[in-house]
């Protein structure tokens, strides 16, 4: 894994990452803002949800915003747990049991998911409230880590529970004890009367390290365009080569891919949809072949160039190498042109939406921590 850190830390100055961290100057204003306003807001909430990907569990943490969950009611919620590897899944589940944190694995677009997530909530009030006739829920979460998703989820259970607020599209709680305005939210449980606020924005992720920037980066946490998608494509590369994941999937390539997603679902700037052929017309079943022979082209590729590979990992430049036969045979197996301009651009959006839509197979980023490592 030497090769990959020192990969990673090659052009740090222009990546926009600085060595133990310092200010963040490509994201939007508002998202600081926003950082203050939930600030506020978790001083009102009894229970905190903690939106989490499930991919990067310690990495898509807000470090900033720690020390203030850490002295409250807390659920952290791992989405996209179709997207994470569950071999690995169940060692996380133990690491944040064994750091007495409450955890849960989720997909915030399944509702039998979600239901368990907010039986946990339900459960936590009621054991440790009893006596508060109100009882607030805040979700929090960094970009894209499917808090919007999560939060919809949650008003269509709460409508179908309690009707009345779908005709005003959101309850209305207060007024509070030293709250001078209404907050608004929904209604999710009666006795203890539980309802889950309206998050005021999405969190201005923590950076404390180049390869945190990075692992933000490939899930989507970060703007492409604020690293460059070919070099989260590079990182993803020695991602997969440092863990020989390519060499597994040789027995992969007559595998039948479960249900295509066509539609982005969090609305990321990658869609299934850029890896099909244009034409105007909607994705079908010959579409859902095409992707699984494009996804077979790519492992046999990538399969190909590590096993004929007879340099050294951990050697920066022969991993550097191996990266750059990489993107030419990429290239070949996405059907792009040679010629054509910014063709690793190309390579690397493609190749990126791959790994984001789950086609190359499920993966956890982050490394579990020894059990007596605070949770983050």
């Amino acid at each position: 894994m030497r090769g990959l850190r020192r990969i990673m830390k090659k052009g740090l100055g222009e990546m926009g990452f600085n060595m133990g961290g310092g200010v963040i100057n490509w994201f939007p204003g508002h998202m600081a803002a926003a950082t203050r306003a939930i600030r506020d807001r978790l001083k009102l909430a009894d229970l905190v949800i903690e939106v989490r990907d499930a991919r990067i569990p310690l990495s898509s943490a807000n470090e900033d915003l720690q020390p203030l969950l850490s002295g409250k009611r807390r659920v952290i919620a791992l989405n996209k747990k179709d997207l994470a590897n569950p071999n690995i899944m169940h060692k996380w589940s133990h690491y944040f049991d064994s750091c007495n944190q409450d955890c849960l694995s989720i997909n915030a677009h399944s509702k039998s998911s979600v239901q368990k997530l907010l039986e946990l909530v339900e459960w936590k009030l009621k054991e440790v409230i009893s006596r508060e006739p109100t009882l607030l829920v805040m979700v929090v979460g960094v970009p894209n880590v499917g808090k919007s998703a999560l939060i919809n989820s949650i008003h269509r259970i709460a409508s179908s529970r309690f009707p009345v607020q779908e005709k005003k599209k959101r309850a209305t709680v207060g007024p509070l004890p030293g709250v001078t305005q209404d907050i608004a939210g929904y209604k999710i449980a009666h006795q203890p009367s539980i309802y889950v606020l309206d998050t005021p924005g999405v969190l201005v992720p923590s950076i404390p390290d180049i390869e945190t920037g990075l692992k933000l980066a490939l899930a989507g946490s970060v703007k492409d365009s604020a690293v460059g998608e070919e070099r989260i494509a590079q990182y993803l590369l020695a991602v997969l080569n440092t863990r020989s994941t390519p060499l597994h999937w040789k027995h992969l390539n007559n595998r039948r891919m479960e249900g295509i997603q066509y539609e982005s679902q969090d609305k990321h700037e990658y869609d299934i949809r850029n890896l099909l052929p244009k034409r105007r017309k909607p994705p079908n079943g010959s579409d859902a072949q095409y992707i699984e022979n494009v996804v077979t082209e790519v492992q046999h590729a990538l399969y190909l160039t590590l096993s004929e590979f007879d340099g050294n990992l951990d050697d920066e430049g022969d991993l550097e190498a191996l990266i750059g036969q990489q993107f030419e045979a990429l290239q070949k197996a996405l059907k792009i042109p040679h010629k054509a301009s910014e063709a690793r651009i190309m390579v690397s959006k493609k190749f990126l939406t791959l790994f984001r839509t789950g086609k190359l197979g499920p993966f956890i980023l982050d490394d579990v921590p020894d059990a007596s490592d605070p949770v983050s």
